[in-house]
């Protein structure tokens, strides 16, 4: 009993860990476009973008979690080690992506490590098909979402602004960015920590702390915390990628772009998909830049952007197993 109770409480402080890295990794998503039009300065952008983060407590509920801890991974062959060498994975390639500046995604990280860990105890078997088939389909269709929504509102932009000043246009949408940024900042937090509400749930049944899946509040609070302290810390190295390197960006860009990707973010946590928020954003920046011409793009960073999005599940799935057998070698459980 003394060591499921010790094995619980790193699971709960490990996974807070990735949801504080979460926030970091994925700050520059929240504040890169409200940056680089400079309409906040970095210390506003992240604080604002921090404070809807956990604002996101009072507004919305936990379905997400709920596929992301049962609706994945069969928890029946769920043990302290499995959760603890996936969560260590999705950290892994965080940081590495991180250290290289590519805005992959934190969700997939955690979803690939959980599940590499979960197949390397015992077999694919231990997969939710259906989870994994939303979560898949979700990959392709939140930055085409985004990217649609962005090149639509951005488009209409221009419409309703054609006999407008540039001083005009730029006056109104200045103010009007932090409204979106508000916005998406406010999905940001309501999809992403409840993926590690989900798997710190997951974790008290396994250890028997909890008879069926019911997230309690104050795995909420603790959640949509760490998320918030993170992004409070800010992730400059993407910050720079996300925005200008991949198109440069006027606020009513930056407005186009984070409108897209909130309602992209929002339509999946209604549907209780956990999805990539930086896949969404950044599919909602590309749109954004298309609107102009296509050679607005730098297709080239978009490309190897992509390629990060397709490694992210196979290469945190690879170092989730290997935790795993490496746990069982050395520390003898399973």
């Amino acid at each position: 009993m003394e060591f499921v109770f010790s094995a619980l409480g790193l699971i709960v402080i490990v996974a807070l860990v990735f949801d504080y890295i979460n926030g970091f990794h994925d700050a520059a998503n929240s504040i890169a476009t409200v940056v680089s039009t400079r309409v906040l300065t970095p210390l506003q952008a992240v604080a604002m973008a921090a404070f809807f983060n956990f604002f996101a407590y009072w507004l919305f509920g936990t379905t997400v979690a709920k596929t992301v801890g049962s609706g994945m991974v069969d928890l029946s062959v769920v043990t302290s080690a499995v959760i603890l060498s996936g969560l260590i994975g999705a950290i892994t390639w965080n940081l590495i992506t991180w250290f290289f500046g590519l805005p992959t995604s934190s969700s997939h990280a955690l979803f690939g490590g959980y599940g590499g860990a979960a197949v390397a105890k015992a077999g694919f078997s231990a997969i939710i098909v259906a989870g994994w088939t939303k979560t898949l389909l979700f990959m392709v269709l939140a930055p085409l979402i985004g990217l649609m929504v962005g090149l639509i509102v951005m488009t209409s932009i221009f419409w309703l602004f054609r006999d407008s000043t540039p001083m005009r246009v730029d006056r109104w949408f200045r103010r009007l960015q932090l409204l979106s940024a508000a916005c998406y900042s406010l999905m940001h937090g309501a999809n992403d920590a409840q993926k590690t509400m989900g798997i710190i749930t997951g974790a008290l049944i396994t250890a028997g702390i909890l008879q069926k899946f019911e997230v309690p509040w104050w795995v909420e609070v603790a959640s949509y915390s760490a998320i918030g302290l993170g992004t409070l810390s800010g992730g400059w190295r993407i910050i720079k990628t996300m925005g200008s390197k991949i198109t440069k960006l006027q606020p009513s860009g930056g407005f186009a772009a984070e409108t897209g990707a909130a309602v992209a973010i929002f339509t999946a946590t209604q549907l209780g998909v956990g999805i990539s928020t930086t896949h969404t954003i950044t599919g909602a920046i590309v749109g954004v830049g298309a609107t102009r011409r296509l050679s607005a793009v730098r297709w080239g960073v978009a490309g190897r952007i992509v390629w990060a999005w397709i490694l992210t599940i196979p290469a945190s799935a690879a170092i989730g197993a290997l935790m795993y057998l490496l746990t069982k070698v050395f520390a003898r459980i399973g």
